[in-house]
């Protein structure tokens, strides 16, 4: 992987970051690439930059809110911080402390149950020929969460918090709504008893109602058991209910970062503003100032020098061809990556 990595000119390198007990989960400067196979040897002749040096730190019983484009890394990010999709590339993950890949298989298997997923597709993600209650309950038994005795008890009580009925465990996930279903990938989650959930746009299936049931679920989750959250989702006015911070993406890099309220209220860089621009508002009779980005997201196989998003953006200077943009703490906890305030127009 290396000599692969040097030879394609990979930048592997980062200053390590020391721990702050602050934070359940400390991403530094986390890059997955994907190998392009070419030629009759299958040799590696380029990369899919999927996540290209992301930083951002979690506090504990929070929820960061991860948003963008679909193909601008987030799941990816997901998974990378799970160790769901093989090595990283570079960076750091660091939960409580520890560095994920640093772990052995042995330590990983006893770590997962506290870094748990709740993916997108609730029926795709459950096993269809096994009966509720041993879909939420074959990882309680794996990782020996409960004594045998107290099994029954346990999953009912999980699907009671969950908004299921106990007597449903004999059923099918077919015999299910989607809301229900989803509730029961909660449910899946919640009985190993997490500290960290990754949910990966986890109500975009589902409709309006449904969703605002599974949110508040969520949040009501989250404050009796002091869960954080990353969530994932292409759904701003989701977003902003849900999130304490909130992390706008693009092409595998954040662009801005900060407290919700700040993001949806002062929005500094020129793709949040666009994004922003997009969400409908309830009132007729309001006034948009729609910002309509041109052109198409590049390749993240073959991403353009200098700031990314410059092939893009309406305020796009000469140094944004070239240089890229550092990131700019602009107000207290709100960062932003780009020329119009890091000075380099100057």
């Amino acid at each position: 992987m290396m000599s692969e990595a040097q030879n394609l000119k990979i930048d592997t390198s980062f200053t390590p970051v020391e721990y702050d007990p602050q934070y359940i989960l400390m991403v530094n400067n986390l890059k997955k690439y994907f190998a392009i196979k070419g030629g009759m040897l299958q040799k590696t002749v380029g990369w899919v930059k999927a996540v290209d040096g992301i930083t951002f730190n979690i506090k504990r019983g929070t929820t960061m809110g991860l948003v963008g484009e679909s193909g601008c890394g987030k799941t990816t990010t997901g998974r990378a911080i799970l160790r769901l999709s093989g090595e990283k590339t570079a960076g750091q993950v660091l939960f409580n402390g520890k560095e994920v890949y640093d772990f052995s298989p042995k330590e990983m298997r006893a770590m997962r149950p506290k870094m748990q997923i709740i993916f997108q597709d609730p029926f795709s993600s459950l096993q269809p020929r096994m009966p509720v209650g041993e879909i939420i309950g074959e990882a309680v038994r794996e990782h020996g969460i409960v004594p045998k005795e107290e099994f029954d008890d346990y999953i009912d009580r999980i699907m009671d918090e969950c908004g299921l009925q106990p007597f449903q465990k004999d059923r099918y996930p077919h015999e299910f709504s989607g809301g229900q279903r989803q509730r029961i990938c909660i449910a899946r989650a919640l009985a190993l008893n997490p500290e960290f959930v990754v949910c990966d746009e986890p109500v975009s299936a589902l409709d309006v109602s449904i969703q605002a049931q599974i949110i508040n679920l969520l949040k009501e989750l989250q404050a009796k058991h002091n869960l954080t959250y990353l969530f994932i989702s292409h759904d701003l006015s989701v977003v902003e209910h849900i999130s304490d911070t909130v992390g706008v993406m693009y092409l595998g890099n954040l662009v801005e970062y900060g407290p919700t309220e700040r993001i949806f209220n002062n929005p500094l860089h020129p793709y949040t503003k666009a994004l922003l621009s997009a969400v409908p508002v309830p009132d007729p009779d309001a006034k948009m100032n729609r910002i309509v980005l041109e052109g198409s997201i590049p390749s993240p196989a073959n991403p353009p020098a200098g700031c990314k998003f410059h092939t893009r953006c309406s305020e796009c200077m000469a140094c944004c061809r070239t240089d890229i943009p550092a990131m700019v703490e602009v107000e207290p906890d709100h960062f932003v990556v780009c020329h119009l305030y890091d000075g380099a127009n100057k």
